[in-house]
């Protein structure tokens, strides 16, 4: 029996009127429940790009210098002129599909950079600057939605997995990974990036239950964008995410995610208590998907633009800007030449995918079995003879 089955039961025993209050917490709980976390909120930088302190996680960016924060914001700019190249190759029918990242920057440069390079990263399929300050050349990740390969990188070489499509199952992987650097008496550790979506699966509750009992050193990040496609929050959870992980014995943290410094902060602190041996934590970026879920989405249909508005003010990259104009010596050169560099990305981008070569059509068949097997082996015939036939068609 559910929760809410339960509950519904429990009403029809013991008959009662409910108030006003009762019924808008109902119909809402979300709602409420994710108002009440705001207070709980981890911020560095507010929207307007002005210092907060915080004498918990202060101490965890006191090393950060104005050069520091510039190679941060240059992280940010370079992952978002990367995603609009690829938006646009989609659209042209370069790609087949791309998931934006737009919005997610600060979150994502700001965990990125929060790891060691001998740290292992499990990302979904949004991760793009993740991968960027892992080391992973931009072209690489868009192979994939060519069609022209199953990643187009080598995970061992920047600890950095392969994008992973089926929907929280990373975390599984992840959590594995740590259990067994733990065993194995390593001291680094292990972060694994899902979506708020992603933590309704059965998946994440198993990896969370594993983690805890193995005292994991693992950090699962998530970025609550706030829609799971077109599924709001609110009607996933009944209290702010960061707050599920009290229920399997770890603590968990809800940060700003259009807030790269306070990103940055709160992921060392979680990783410095995997490293540690103190298990593992659970980050809730609050951020927002200021773009599709992908670009064959329409967000129109399920979301107010005046949300999406909202949020646009609170841009994570026009943030650190701020503060590096009024705080710091960055000059207006800065950005300028940032410019220059972000557009010289976009055209090798663009110029690497239009260049990609086909697959080898029958390399699909390779290395499903150890051993060989006479089935592929006739499917593989079929398939060559098929192929066979247009060369004839067309001689």
């Amino acid at each position: 029996m559910t929760v809410d089955s339960a509950a519904s039961t429990g009403a029809a025993r013991t008959p009662r009127k409910r108030t006003a209050a009762s019924k808008t917490a109902k119909k809402s709980p979300g709602r409420t429940a994710a108002a009440k976390g705001k207070s709980d909120l981890v911020q560095l930088l507010t929207p307007e790009g002005e210092r907060v302190k915080n004498t918990e996680y202060d101490k965890y960016v006191a090393d950060i210098t104005d050069d520091a924060l510039r190679g941060l914001y240059r992280d940010m700019v370079m992952a978002r002129r990367f995603d609009a190249e690829a938006v646009t190759l989609q659209r042209q029918g370069e790609l087949g599909l791309w998931p934006s990242l737009l919005g997610q920057e600060a979150a994502q440069v700001g965990s990125a950079r929060a790891t060691r390079d001998d740290d292992y990263v499990f990302p979904t399929y949004r991760e793009h600057g993740v991968a960027w300050c892992r080391g992973v050349e931009p072209e690489n990740l868009l192979g994939m939605f060519r069609g022209v390969n199953n990643g187009g990188w080598d995970p061992n070489t920047n600890n950095f997995h392969l994008y992973t499509i089926v929907i929280g199952s990373q975390t599984l992987h992840a959590t594995g990974y740590a259990m067994g650097i733990a065993k194995d008496g390593a001291d680094s550790a292990v972060i694994a990036y899902f979506g708020d979506g992603a933590s309704s699966q059965g998946d994440v509750a198993e990896s969370f239950t594993f983690s805890a009992v193995y005292n994991a050193p693992v950090v699962f990040f998530c970025q609550n964008n706030q829609w799971a496609i077109s599924e709001p929050t609110e009607k996933q959870t009944r209290v702010p995410l960061y707050q599920r992980a009290q229920g399997f014995g770890f603590p968990g943290v809800r940060v700003d995610g259009n807030d790269v410094l306070a990103c940055l902060a709160v992921t060392r602190w979680a990783l410095e208590r995997a490293r540690a041996g103190e298990g593992p934590t659970l980050v809730e970026a609050f951020t927002y998907r200021m773009g599709a879920h992908t670009t064959s989405d329409d967000p129109t249909k399920y979301r107010a633009d005046e949300e999406r508005v909202a949020w646009e003010a609170k841009d994570p990259i026009l943030r650190l800007r701020a503060y590096l104009e009024n705080h710091t010596d960055t000059g207006a050169e800065f950005f300028t030449d940032l410019e220059t560099e972000s557009e010289t990305l976009g055209r090798r981008v663009r110029e690497a995918v239009r260049g990609m070569k086909d697959p080898d059509r029958m390399a699909m068949f390779e290395h499903g079995y150890a051993d060989g097997h006479a089935l592929v082996d006739e499917e593989r015939a079929q398939f060559a003879a098929y192929q066979a036939s247009f060369a004839e068609e067309g001689a």
